[in-house]
């Protein structure tokens, strides 16, 4: 067994960056948000989701909610994907009970006139909220930010907000003309967004596909791992050498060519995914985050012990980060975030020896 780092050590960033960690680092997708009470006063408080999402105070009050309740090893920047296209010229709200209504895109025209050059200097309210964080976060405690992947960003203009089966961006990615456009637009504005994240201090940064298991195999690598690429390549070619964390929700087997095509650092596991399998699958080099069934949580018990301790038997301290394999839902009982938490440490105080 290794010797743990120095306690102020980001564990997060140590398994990123090949290094043994102190401890078995743990996050949460959407770890801020509608399960919290503390989120919904503020949420009330602030009068709309964007008006929120572009106040820096508040967001970053967002951001840290969670490591203010639990024992996580990182802060995700509170914002929302569609913020972006937002900017980039289309009008955006976020109904009631409904989800995200966007203005749509159906034609070169529509792609034409999107601002793919001034948009990510338009969201300085973001970056803001990333230096607040930074500002208060604990030593040991990394950061995170993100961007929702190009195929993702574009299924919503598309349809114009959610959609259950996201038809009419699938036709769009067979046949429109004006879909590899869109598509470059993103590419750009959403590496020059993450880019000032970097710069803002982020020290990670997540890429959410979380459509990418709604394409075939035979259009995936052209719409899904290659833009996700080029952003990878972007980020490092601007130098900014943070870690990069894909997650292409869906994509099952195709993970493995998603982690050797894109060059990420990890790869977010969704719960369908045999973890013992990924473990053999996948290169040795690439990390592994999740993949606990965010309904195992909401269950608790018995259940989830299991499928918590399952997953730490599968796959090794120092090429795993324990995530969700999607959101934490709204209706997660706080109670059994903490179970959770509490049955991963107890794993560390065994697995981690002081030496």
């Amino acid at each position: 067994m290794n010797a743990p780092l120095k306690s102020d050590s980001k564990s997060l960033l140590d398994v990123l960056n090949h290094r043994y960690p102190k401890r078995r680092p743990i996050w949460f997708m959407r770890q801020a948000g509608r399960y919290l009470p503390e989120y919904r006063a503020l949420r009330e408080k602030a009068g709309s989701f964007l008006d929120l999402c572009y106040a820096p105070e508040l967001a970053a009050e967002v951001t840290l909610q969670p490591l203010q309740r639990f024992d996580l090893d990182a802060a995700i920047l509170f914002a929302d994907i569609l913020l972006v296209p937002q900017k980039m010229g289309l009008e955006l709200e976020f109904v009631q009970n409904e989800g995200p209504k966007i203005e749509l895109v159906r034609s070169r025209e529509d792609v034409v006139r999107l601002d793919s050059v001034g948009a990510a200097g338009k969201l300085e309210a973001i970056y803001e909220t990333v230096k607040v964080v930074r500002r208060q976060l604990a030593s040991d405690v990394g950061l995170i930010g993100f961007c929702g992947a190009p195929w993702t960003v574009a299924s919503y203009l598309i349809e114009g907000g959610s959609s259950t089966d996201r038809s009419l961006a699938r036709q769009a990615a067979y046949e429109a003309e004006w879909f590899g456009l869109l598509i470059d637009k993103l590419v750009e504005v959403s590496t020059a967004y993450l880019v000032e994240q970097v710069k803002a201090g982020v020290e990670v940064v997540q890429i959410f596909d979380s459509w990418a298991g709604d394409l075939p195999a035979s259009l995936r690598r052209q719409w899904c791992d290659e833009p996700v690429r080029r952003i990878v390549s972007g980020l490092h070619d601007a130098g900014c050498d943070v870690p990069v964390i894909g997650f292409a929700r869906g994509v099952g087997a195709g993970q493995v060519e998603f982690a050797e095509h894109t060059g990420v650092a990890a790869i977010g596991l969704e719960s369908s995914i045999d973890a013992k399998w990924a473990v053999q699958a996948i290169g040795a080099n690439v990390v592994l985050q999740g993949n606990i069934d965010p309904v195992a949580v909401i269950v608790g018990g018995p259940r989830l012990e299991a499928e918590v301790n399952g997953l730490l038997d599968a796959v090794p301290v120092e090429r795993h980060i324990v995530n969700l394999g999607h959101g934490m839902r709204p209706e997660t009982p706080l109670g059994h975030v903490a179970d959770l938490i509490d049955l991963v440490r107890a794993r560390d105080a065994v697995d981690f020896v002081d030496v």
